[in-house]
């Protein structure tokens, strides 16, 4: 059985209740609003939400539900400016960087604002959770704000400055949820 099989089936039988829980993700910590970005293409059609709340641990978890995104493996990452000119989003900036480096691969990494990859199914719906350690709402609500950004490729984890993750084919600012 290849590695990476054996490890995701030591987790499923480490945590089966949580491989097949289907509840909605938790609610945000008592006095914590979510921050919430739309996600659009250029030309304007709706790929999704990115929720970011802030936990008690200190550590945000960021929820993406996503539909109408192109089959494959995608980058996704919250970017330093709540900004998202069409038609290539370069007004996001780069990744919230905070004095990191790019990539989970990199000694000084990540990047606050690096995120797994996103792995989208062919109906190119995907709703999927992930723990951003080192985001903060302090880091995203500054003076200039914070985007997501959903890339054309994979990140690889470690090229600088961003992970060779392509092009930018969808962007959401994130704004306090009332």
């Amino acid at each position: 059985m290849p590695l990476r099989t054996a490890a995701a089936l030591g987790l499923l039988l480490a945590f089966p209740a949580a491989a097949q829980d289907t509840a909605a993700p938790a609610a945000p910590t008592e006095g914590q609003a979510p921050m919430i970005a739309e996600i659009k293409t250029a030309e304007g059609q709706s790929l999704g939400t990115a929720t970011a709340v802030a936990t008690p641990s200190g550590v945000m978890l960021v929820t993406l539900e996503l539909q109408g995104v192109p089959a494959g493996i995608h980058g996704a990452h919250v970017h330093e400016t709540g900004e998202c000119a069409p038609p290539d989003f370069e007004s996001a900036g780069g990744h919230l960087a905070g004095d990191k480096e790019h990539g989970i691969m990199a000694a000084n990494g990540p990047h606050p604002g690096d995120l797994p990859n996103i792995h989208v199914p062919e109906s190119g719906a995907l709703m999927v959770e992930h723990f951003a350690a080192g985001l903060t709402p302090d880091l995203m609500a500054d003076e200039d704000g914070s985007a997501i950004i959903i890339h054309e490729q994979p990140d690889d984890y470690v090229g600088q400055p961003s992970g060779h993750a392509g092009g930018r084919i969808g962007c959401g600012t994130f704004a306090q949820a009332n």
